[in-house]
């Protein structure tokens, strides 16, 4: 990996079921668009709620992906 170099992105993944799926939600979309992810980090977990139950489980990641020549 000698004189590699990475962009690190933002994202924030949201489901009705699971943090797992929000995160997995959120680098699925990513893969669409961008080629070569490499790492993706969770930074931050919430969740949506109405009226007193959750309607969305939300994950805020870091995701990383090589640049290319």
């Amino acid at each position: 990996m000698p004189n590699s170099v990475y962009k690190v992105i933002e994202l924030v993944g949201s489901s009705p079921e699971s943090w797992e799926k929000a995160v997995a939600n959120a680098v699925s979309r990513a893969s669409k668009s961008l080629r070569d992810l490499r790492i993706a980090e969770v930074t931050k977990l919430d969740v949506h709620m109405k009226d007193g139950k959750i309607e969305a489980y939300r994950a805020k990641i870091n995701v990383s992906f090589k640049f290319e020549d």
